[in-house]
């Protein structure tokens, strides 16, 4: 099984390759390894894995971060331990796959970073303000697409529900990567995927595109 785990990494980021429309949504969603009442217990990632927190409470295990297009395709993804923040793989995402407009929720909030993706990779960050931040001008279809943002909770919702790329059963950490590439493999392959049905996203995207 270890020595499928690489040529599947390779076909995975094939699949990918080329995804970006310039409406791109960044998210990240909980991969646990275990229940929370057996973390002490959970030797095999206990050198890998960390606690995060998620909406739906804690969590031991990892993150995957990902961006998807308007249409529900994967972009770019990675993973990292549940306590990274999510802001820290964004610049490693975005180099050579995102251009744009990217849409977050406001734990991607950063002044550095926002303008780092604009210096350097021409990519315009678009997120709403926290309750105690100055309210900040937004384009009318940016509004509109940043509303838009649970395209991508969607997407979440059917790789964990449909592809099955989180349980925690595994027993090592090869097992954990191989069931997770196969159900993003699995994903790609999906005829029907979740997607924006607007009339006026693909003149914007023709434009971005041009």
């Amino acid at each position: 099984m270890e020595k499928a785990v690489y040529p599947m990494c390779d076909y995975l980021q094939f699949l990918m390759q080329g995804n970006c429309t310039g409406i791109s949504y960044i998210d990240s969603t909980s991969l646990a390894v275990c229940d929370n009442h057996r973390i002490k217990r959970n030797k095999v990632f206990a050198d890998t894995a960390g606690r995060g927190k998620s909406s739906m409470g804690w969590f031991f295990g990892f993150k995957l971060h990902a961006i998807i297009n308007h249409r529900g395709e994967l972009v770019n993804l990675t993973v990292t331990a549940g306590n990274v923040d999510d802001r820290k793989p964004v610049k490693q995402l975005c180099e050579n796959q995102v251009f744009g407009k990217l849409f977050g929720d406001k734990g991607y909030i950063d002044k550095s970073l926002t303008a780092w993706l604009d210096e350097n990779l021409d990519v315009e960050l678009v997120t709403n303000v926290k309750k105690n931040m100055k309210a900040k001008d937004i384009a009318w279809l940016d509004k509109r697409l940043l509303k838009r943002r649970f395209l991508i909770e969607t997407v979440f919702d059917e790789l964990k529900n449909i592809c099955h790329i989180e349980h925690s059963r595994h027993r090592s950490h090869v097992g954990f990567m191989s069931n997770l590439v196969a159900g993003l493999i699995a994903y790609c392959h999906q005829p029907k995927k979740p997607t924006l049905k607007n009339v006026l996203i693909e003149p914007f995207v023709a434009k971005i595109a041009c």
